[in-house]
């Protein structure tokens, strides 16, 4: 069954696979970028994908994109937030690094609020809205000496929680996916593990095409995944 999907981050990464995988799917794809004019001359610039500026930063962005939308399709019944940043801001972190948490903060965790809240009446119109957030393995555990992006991952993961809550006698259903490294540029830097072994992007888009095949009283709140082991 075709479904119109409000999808974060699609210009790179696993944004950019997800989008590609629902696509093939025969899905409609609404995509928030910063630049919009990226996607252009792309695969995804095809008259099933709508392009929408968008910051994570800018709630007012957040409410027209949705606008936007609805006013071309009439409805969105799955919102995808794939979008967010890393700083790796310690705990004991110098001075000026505050800005890197105040960041951290709006983009990872009060992006996806905004844009939840916006376009809530649109999944809860649709009886079948699902919302699926890239959350990360940081949102579980922490590991190292970085403190920032773990602590707005946890609280995303809260904020999953708090939806999935608000959303369940509405047939909403939400899946926070937790994937630890995936080989995207990202992960450039890490050394631990060779690109080859790491979390795939398509394999990510195939999970997340997978959850929309999916009835309410068998979507998981909660998905996992190692490339490694993890005690």
């Amino acid at each position: 069954m075709q479904r119109t999907v409000l999808l974060t981050g699609a210009s790179r990464g696993i944004g950019r696979s997800i989008a590609e995988r629902l696509l093939n799917d025969g899905h409609r794809l609404s995509l928030g970028l910063r630049n919009p004019d990226a996607l252009l001359g792309t695969d995804l610039d095809i008259d099933r994908v709508a392009v929408h500026s968008y910051d994570a930063k800018d709630p007012g962005s957040a409410q027209e994109w949705v606008d936007a939308t609805v006013t071309q399709w009439g409805q969105i019944d799955t919102l995808i937030h794939c979008a967010g940043i890393l700083h790796r801001t310690p705990l004991l972190f110098s001075d000026g690094e505050e800005h890197d948490l105040d960041e951290l903060w709006s983009v990872n965790v009060m992006g996806p609020w905004w844009l939840t809240r916006a376009t809530w009446p649109s999944l809860v119109s649709s009886g079948r809205g699902r919302i699926q957030v890239l959350v990360s393995m940081s949102g579980k555990r922490v590991k190292g000496r970085m403190a920032g992006y773990p602590v707005s991952k946890f609280a995303l993961m809260g904020l999953c929680q708090s939806i999935r809550n608000e959303g369940w006698e509405e047939g909403i259903r939400v899946t926070a996916i937790c994937p630890s490294w995936v080989n995207t540029e990202m992960a450039g830097a890490v050394t631990a593990v060779k690109a080859a072994e790491m979390t795939q992007p398509d394999d990510l888009a195939t999970l997340s095409s997978t959850l929309l095949t999916l009835p309410a009283a068998s979507v998981p709140f909660e998905l996992a995944m190692n490339c490694s082991l993890e005690t």
